[in-house]
This record gives C-alpha cells, structure tokens and sequence, in this order.
C-alpha cells in the first residue's frame, strides 16, 4: 500500500494583506470557470484575484512592499527575468504591466516543501500554468535552478529577485549570474532579509537554527546595507568565462513569513 504524506502543519488561511496585492492583477474571469481554477491546484503560494469575490487560497502572508517597485514605469517596453517564480504572480503582473518579454524560472524543489510542510502533493508548476492559460500568458516558463540562468543565452532589461537571495548557499555567485544575464543599463530588483547591524560589519552576518524566526530550521543570510553594497561590487567583477560556481546550488524553498 502506497503511503499517504503526514501534514505536519495546517494550511494558512489566506490574508487579507495578500487579497490587496492581488487586487492589483484582477483577473476578472466568469464565477464558475474562476471556481474550477481554484479548485484544480491542491495548494497556492500566491493568491491571485480570479472574479469578484473568488481568488485563490494563497499562503504568502503579505508581499504589499513589493508594490511600489513593479509598477508600470519599471517593465514597460523591457524584457524581464522572474527568478524563484512559483506560481508566478510577479512574473505575470511584470507582463500586464507592459513587459515585452518575461521569462520565468523555478526549480520546483517547493513541491518538496509543501509535501514536508503541509503533507500535500503538488504537482511542479501547477499553479503557473493554470493563471497562464487563463491570461493567455505569453510569458516563458523553465524549470531551472536560479544560478543557471546564463544557459538561456539571453540579457534582460530587469531581472526580478524576490525572496531568493538569502536561501542560497552562494549568495555572491547568484548575484553574479544575474549580473551576467543583464543588458548594459539593466537592473535586479533584489529582495532580501535585513540586518540593523553597522555597516562597518562583515559583508554576510549567518543566522543559526533558531535565532531568526521560532521555526526556522536552516542557516539563512543576512546583509548590512554596506555589506550588500559590497556584495554587489563583487558580483560586478565578471569571472573569467571557463569559470563557474561550484558547491551547492539549491536554492531554499520559500517559507511564509
């Protein structure tokens, strides 16, 4: 007999911070077609607004700060880079808001933890390809890890960062592969986990089990706004092409905050 998986952890309920920002990619589908959406994931990251009154039981709790970095002004006409997608709320807002191209990328490893999280089975990709097909999407998904962007043989005017930076066990090397898949002028909107330390403190301050959040069980990253300034002047120093970063790559998988 196959074994079933063990929630270890209750489903969030949706937020109300969470219904805000998707309000700003309402969708705007018929009830019944925006029910059947819903229903056909076992689990959403994002939330996103289907039809009046129905949007998906998104477990993010409140990205409302992102906002006022991806408006219109920032992807109009350019194309972007949506690394760490999931199901893609950003990617496509990046599109709607007159991106010309958007790529998204994602190693899927979530659907190991959601399986460990919440004991639920979630197909890779699931939720993506359902908001897709309802945009009628032209954005270009792959499942690839976020350091292995340059094998798309492609610059970006943008690329988008957001809540990966310090799962990585190579903050430095992310930074340089994006850096190396921007065009000249290009920008990342990069987002990470802060510290109040001064800036005169090592470039990365590393976070034991315990000392972050009551449930973390993993080393995560923190940058002083010096350091981070630092880091990116690193990352601006272009390795030599036959050279390419090593250990281990796997980006962490998103947690709630």
């Amino acid at each position: 007999m196959a074994a079933h998986p063990v929630a270890t952890e209750t489903i969030p309920e949706t937020s109300a911070a969470e219904r805000v920002v998707a309000d700003v990619l309402a969708i705007g589908v018929p009830a019944a077609h925006a029910e059947r959406v819903r229903d056909s994931v076992p689990l959403w990251f994002h939330t996103f607004a289907l039809a009046p009154g129905i949007s998906t039981p998104g477990i993010a709790r409140n990205h409302g700060y992102r906002l006022p970095v991806v408006g219109a002004d920032r992807f109009a006409g350019r194309s972007v880079l949506d690394v760490g997608a999931f199901d893609g709320f950003y990617s496509f807002l990046a599109e709607v808001r007159g991106a010309r191209r958007v790529v998204a990328v994602d190693n899927e490893q979530y659907v190991e933890w959601v399986r460990a999280r919440f004991g639920v089975t979630l197909p890779a990709g699931a939720g993506f390809r359902a908001i897709a097909e309802l945009l009628a999407s032209r954005v270009e998904y792959h499942r690839m890890d976020a350091l292995d962007v340059r094998e798309l043989d492609e610059r970006f005017d943008v690329a988008m960062c957001l809540g990966i930076l310090h799962r990585v066990t190579d903050p430095i090397a992310l930074l340089q592969a994006l850096a190396d898949v921007l065009t000249p002028g290009g920008e990342i909107v990069l987002e990470i986990y802060g510290s109040q330390l001064p800036g005169d403190t090592p470039a990365i301050e590393v976070h034991q089990p315990g000392n972050v959040h009551p449930r973390d069980d993993f080393v995560s990253w923190g940058f002083p706004v010096e350091g981070l300034r630092r880091l990116a002047r690193i990352a601006g120093r272009r390795r030599r092409p036959d050279r390419r970063p090593t250990g281990d790559r796997r980006p962490r998988p998103p947690r709630t905050p």
